[in-house]
């Protein structure tokens, strides 16, 4: 009976996301590496994406598409408003998922589970993945954090299964609801290091000369003890601030007003496909500088490209990490700055750290391993 249960191909779909393809961030990457790999699989998986623009611009609109890589994609009304896209993308995703014939919903994030309710009246099986506890970041409003934590209190009532992406989570929803979720992280792929090229042409960049951030551009990231950390560290290494700045426009300029005086800091803004991949493969180092995480795949990538990482010490990324990179104090900005120059003056300990990084990685957090364990929890 089990392996009839495994081999029965199933009707999938997912919502929640902004839209695949896309970088906009960690939830899209996720949604594109499930879909597309249970499609492989012989699953039937459709995506709902959002109407509007690309976060980091309308630069990076891409074209609608009707299929990727097997997904059937769905574009469904959006209200293109600061707090309202998610919510209205969501609504309209759940009601054509609770009409559409699908043997599993499956909503990613927290606010989206809101309506998580509707296909689960319908007889669909749920299922919520919580990418992080999003009421606590910083860029929402009131409003959008009343929705998201109605999402949440949704997905503890009514889904089937929740998937958590750290122990801390896990913790949360058994102390404050009792409920019992399931620990499933994200994965990785094993990446192919790119020669400078395009580094070089665009900013400069020999390769080895810059510590790198790459993520959004929000206030929970910790960029601004970064940059503050960063402006006293003695060192010819530039600070390469790489992503968009999201919801949060006023704090990209923040940002740069604090960077204003030291030409050593260059914000790229958003930045995928091979420009990405020379920025991580020629790091000297990789910050991760979050007050709060879900489960950070930019850190997940930076090792997988075998740079020394320096993260702050919140359980969401030392529990990724382990003793494979260095650790400082969250939000010490004094701590930071020491960590910082240690690694700067330094060369063999960084070296050190980039012997072991990728292969640890890569081994720990295997995307079909992920796959695998979704399947079997549908």
């Amino acid at each position: 009976m089990k392996s009839r249960t495994k081999k029965q191909k199933r009707n999938i779909a997912m919502l929640g996301h902004k839209r695949i393809p896309s970088r906009e961030g960690g939830v899209e990457i996720v949604v594109e590496e499930l879909s597309t790999r249970m499609v492989k699989r012989g699953h039937a998986v459709t995506c709902y994406n959002r109407n509007g623009h690309h976060v980091g611009g309308k630069e990076f609109d891409i074209k609608k598409r009707k299929t990727y890589q097997g997904v059937r994609l769905k574009t469904v009304p959006t209200i293109d408003v600061k707090g309202l896209a998610a919510m209205s993308a969501s609504f309209f995703a759940a009601v054509r998922a609770a009409f559409g014939k699908y043997d599993v919903v499956h909503f990613h994030a927290e606010g989206p589970c809101a309506m998580l309710w509707l296909p689960k009246l319908f007889g669909k099986r749920c299922v919520a993945t919580i990418h992080g506890l999003d009421h606590q970041r910083a860029k929402w409003g009131k409003l959008a954090s009343t929705y998201i934590m109605l999402g949440e209190k949704c997905a503890v009532k009514f889904a089937d299964e929740i998937i958590v992406l750290s122990a801390g989570v896990q913790r949360y929803f058994k102390d404050t609801y009792g409920r019992e979720t399931r620990f499933i992280p994200n994965g990785v792929n094993r990446p192919v290091n790119q020669p400078v090229n395009l580094i070089a042409e665009k900013y400069g960049l020999a390769g080895n000369d810059y510590i790198l951030f790459l993520g959004r551009l929000v206030p929970e990231k910790g960029v601004g003890y970064l940059v503050d950390a960063y402006k006293q560290v003695e060192t010819d290494k530039k600070l390469v601030i790489a992503g968009g700045a999201s919801d949060t426009g006023d704090f990209l300029e923040e940002l740069k007003e604090m960077a204003e005086g030291d030409d050593r800091i260059l914000f790229t803004g958003f930045v995928q496909g091979r420009l990405l991949e020379e920025l991580y493969s020629h790091a000297y180092i990789y910050v991760l500088p979050s007050d709060l995480e879900g489960m950070p795949l930019s850190l997940l990538e930076a090792m997988s490209y075998g740079n020394c990482c320096l993260v702050s010490d919140i359980a969401e990324c030392a529990e990724v990490v382990e003793d494979k990179a260095v650790l400082f104090r969250k939000s010490d900005v004094a701590d930071l700055k020491k960590k910082l120059q240690m690694l700067c003056d330094e060369e063999e300990m960084v070296e050190s750290y980039r012997k072991s990084a990728a292969d640890f990685v890569c081994r720990k957090y295997s995307w079909d391993d992920v796959v695998e364990r979704t399947l079997e929890l549908y």
